[in-house]
């Protein structure tokens, strides 16, 4: 006996995603589907109407994601995804924007922007990709790629340490700071959501499989076999030290995730508006411990 067919006639996420575009171009294995349905998820569940949400992506296959999804959304210039969303969030505060692109994207030729718009406080949410090489160009070394990978520019091994990024966000000032995979679905469906309904400046590191252009020249299998090595090396602590949650992709190695900082900082605002109210300033990794004094901002 065949099995029968299931046809379903609508889903949820129909008025979210650019169902004419779909099937996407990502090669199988890889995480950017469901990062994607995460963000789609998380949208749905915000409290900011749809048509208020702006996505904004880079150049890389992450990039990509801004073109299936029905919302209003810019495929920008290489490394320039957060000068475009600082644009037009300043244009129209009442937008909530989004920039959802990759590693090398924000953290390579876009560091500078990553830097500032952390420093002010811009209103937006950045989702940054962490697939730790160039995909879409050939699995070229990124500012991501842990020490002794091999891609195709070191191939015999990357001599440099990678950026450890939730640190660096942290310390650049981000109001909201997580990491989590693209394994921990629910955790990172929460994690956007919360960041897409908290003012300043949110972000999230998803880690994801690349298993063609990361995961085959370093013996990782295929992108089944990445998401097992989430399942087993993962650890949550979202109290953990950021100077230790550098990334190290050996076997014996831990990856922490978590949702790391949740603090209050006035948002910018440009000269001749309005004053933020000044809001109490926690200390910068969790502020729920109370071991961690509140201090003033300045």
């Amino acid at each position: 006996m065949c099995p029968r067919e299931i046809v379903v006639s609508d889903h949820k996420l129909d008025p979210i995603l650019r169902s004419d575009r779909l099937p996407h171009i990502w090669c199988p294995g890889c995480g950017l589907g469901p990062a994607m349905a995460c963000f789609a998820n998380a949208i749905q569940e915000s409290d900011i109407p749809v048509d208020k949400h702006v996505c904004v992506s880079g150049i890389g296959c992450t990039g990509r994601v801004a073109g299936y999804l029905n919302v209003d959304s810019f495929h920008t210039t290489h490394g320039r995804a957060i000068p475009f969303a600082t644009g037009l969030k300043l244009s129209n505060p009442d937008l909530k924007v989004t920039v959802f692109s990759g590693d090398g994207d924000l953290f390579a030729i876009g560091g500078n922007h990553m830097l500032h718009a952390a420093r002010r406080n811009i209103d937006i949410t950045v989702i940054c990709v962490n697939n730790f090489n160039y995909g879409m160009t050939g699995g070229q070394l990124g500012p991501t790629t842990p020490y002794a990978a091999r891609t195709t520019t070191t191939p015999y091994g990357n001599p440099e340490g990678p950026l450890n990024i939730p640190h660096l966000v942290a310390a650049l000032g981000a109001v909201f700071v997580a990491r989590w995979t693209v394994l921990h679905v629910r955790q990172l469906q929460k994690a956007i959501a919360y960041a897409l309904n908290k003012e300043g400046f949110t972000f999230i590191e998803v880690l994801s499989p690349c298993p063609v252009g990361f995961g085959r020249p370093n013996d990782l299998g295929d992108g089944i076999d990445e998401m097992q090595f989430y399942r087993q090396q993962s650890i949550v602590d979202d109290r953990a030290p950021l100077e230790s949650v550098g990334i190290d992709m050996s076997k014996e190695s831990t990856l922490v995730l978590g949702n790391f900082v949740d603090r209050e900082r006035p948002v910018y605002q440009p000269m001749g508006t309005e004053p933020p109210e000044q809001r109490e300033q926690t200390a910068v990794y969790h502020p729920a411990d109370p071991e961690v004094k509140a201090r003033e901002a300045p």
